[in-house]
């Protein structure tokens, strides 16, 4: 088995790439050691020195790390990712389920069109682009103007996160929608 790694935006969090699906549908943040309990590879990671956090894309997994140096985290990573995928043991724990309020969104029943036009602009313009640096976004809320995103993995903590959610998301949301005033994180 060979995994490629790819640097990301955010020098925290490296991505590796198994060469083989890794979530059928949707994505999987797990920030803390208690939220990996939801995954054995996930636990596993954990027990690395120094991984702050696990991330699962559909062909991808973002590791961050809280410090260290990646010269000497990655050997491990990769062990730990090449013996999950050789032991054939699930990815996603059975009966594990999302972290409560993960779908929790917010806004006014006027603003229903509006907020399907600013979905439908994340899902197919900026969820690719965001998953190609390992991270991922979604819609949170809106009120008044502003759009709520929640950014995950390599996105979440990145230094360059507030370029990409102001002069990217938000003058792309404002473009396609007027009513866009700000875009904030969650």
């Amino acid at each position: 088995m060979f995994i490629q790694t790819e640097a990301t935006p955010n020098p925290a969090t490296l991505k590796f790439l198994p060469g083989k699906p890794v979530l059928d549908a949707g994505t999987l943040d797990m920030p803390t050691r208690a939220a990996a309990a939801q995954s054995p590879l996930a636990e596993r990671l954990f027990d690395i020195p120094n991984v702050g956090g696990v991330f699962f894309g559909s062909d991808f997994i973002s590791v961050t790390k809280n410090d260290g140096d990646w010269q000497q985290m990655k050997p491990a990573i990769l062990g730990a990712i090449m013996e999950h995928y050789m032991s054939g043991a699930p990815l996603v724990a059975t009966g594990a389920q999302a972290p409560a309020g993960e779908d929790d969104e917010f806004f006014d029943a006027k603003d229903t069109e509006t907020v399907a036009t600013i979905k439908d602009l994340i899902e197919t313009r900026v969820r690719p682009a965001v998953a190609g640096d390992g991270g991922d976004i979604t819609f949170k809320g809106y009120k008044e103007g502003v759009v709520f995103l929640q950014m995950k993995g390599a996105c979440s903590g990145c230094p360059s996160s507030t370029a990409t959610l102001q002069h990217g998301i938000q003058n792309l949301l404002k473009h396609f929608v007027p009513d866009v005033v700000e875009v904030r994180p969650v």
